[in-house]
């Protein structure tokens, strides 16, 4: 199973960026959907972008969608989320999440967290005003 370790969190002005980078360890990176996630204070976890491994697609919600960006690099395991005019409503814990791409379905479940089987620790992200 695959391990993953999320970077790149921090405090920031609004309208300011940040590159969140998840490494993934231990069995073929490339054989996983990623999904981002995040959850801020006293709210559930809610979904923010995904990717799917066969083609490419992106998935995003659309409080995030034209400001964020989903990418991965296979050859250095990891996946990027590339988050610019950033809001104070942004503040939260991101999370990267994994998932199986023998898992069927992806297509039509990628924002549901239920559907990753793998989580890293989170990342904190402070958007002030």
């Amino acid at each position: 199973q695959v391990q993953l370790v999320e970077s790149g969190g921090g405090l920031v002005q609004a309208g300011g960026r940040l590159r969140l980078s998840c490494a993934a360890s231990g069995r073929t990176f490339s054989s996983y959907n990623m999904g981002w996630f995040r959850q801020a204070p006293g709210k559930e976890r809610e979904f923010v972008a995904a990717m799917r491994w066969s083609d490419g697609n992106t998935y995003y919600a659309d409080s995030i969608k034209g400001r964020f960006t989903i990418s991965r690099d296979n050859a250095q395991n990891t996946v990027y989320l590339q988050m610019n005019s950033l809001k104070p409503e942004d503040t939260a814990d991101y999370y990267c999440a994994a998932v199986g791409t023998r898992v069927p379905g992806y297509g039509v479940t990628y924002f549901n967290a239920r559907t990753y089987d793998t989580w890293g620790q989170g990342t904190r992200v402070t958007v002030s005003s």
